[in-house]
């Protein structure tokens, strides 16, 4: 959840039904990524630094399993009623623009960096790279999906490089049924690796 203002410190995994192969969880940690892309890309970091990300997406009516976006906006906000999902992304913060068949979100400008207080450190803190390269679908193109908060658009070449960084740095978490994984969100990012049916991940998050 690095793409809205408010995010859970802790989150809570419970493997009810373990995937038939894949489905890893890879964990990385993020002060790492942090001091591997100032010291790669020091002038893209800054750039981040000061203007924070802008991030994009189209969301149909419905959920739609074939999409890695998935859920629909009525999921989203949890409503049928556009004018209580308008009311509802505004306390995120975010803008609504209906469309004939959908709405565009847009969230931003947002931190891409965030300062981790009890550690001392600053830390990667974005969804920029599973963005750029993952939000496709038939309403969505990933490169339109997030940009500098001052609306530029992001160098495609250091996308892939940090994409590179977060593969050689992650650990990637296998599951068994009644498998728990507690995440500090302050000191890891997370992902979910592609899996075989079936897998079922409950998750709780909290403050």
């Amino acid at each position: 959840m690095a793409q809205v203002p408010e995010f859970p410190s802790k989150l809570f995994f419970f493997c009810e039904v373990e995937p038939g192969s894949g489905g890893e969880t890879p964990i990385v940690l993020s002060h790492v990524v942090y001091e591997r892309m100032k010291e790669r890309h020091p002038d893209f970091v800054e750039k981040l630094e000061e203007h924070g990300l802008i991030y994009t997406r189209v969301l149909g009516e419905e959920d739609d399993p074939s999409s890695p976006i998935g859920r629909g906006w009525k999921s989203t906000f949890l409503t049928n009623d556009k004018s209580v999902a308008a009311q509802r992304a505004a306390k995120l913060g975010m803008t609504l623009e209906w469309l004939e068949d959908g709405v565009k979100t847009i969230m931003g400008p947002i931190p891409a960096i965030k300062y981790d207080k009890s550690r001392n450190r600053k830390i990667w803190f974005n969804s920029m790279v599973a963005a750029y390269t993952g939000w496709k679908d038939a309403r969505n193109d990933p490169i339109k999906a997030v940009k500098f908060g001052d609306g530029e658009p992001l160098p495609s070449d250091i996308i892939h490089d940090c994409l590179e960084i977060l593969e050689e740095e992650s650990l990637a978490i296998p599951w068994q049924k009644g498998d728990v994984l507690l995440i500090d969100n302050w000191a890891v990012l997370h992902a979910r690796r592609s899996f075989n049916p079936p897998r079922r991940i409950l998750a709780s998050l909290c403050k």
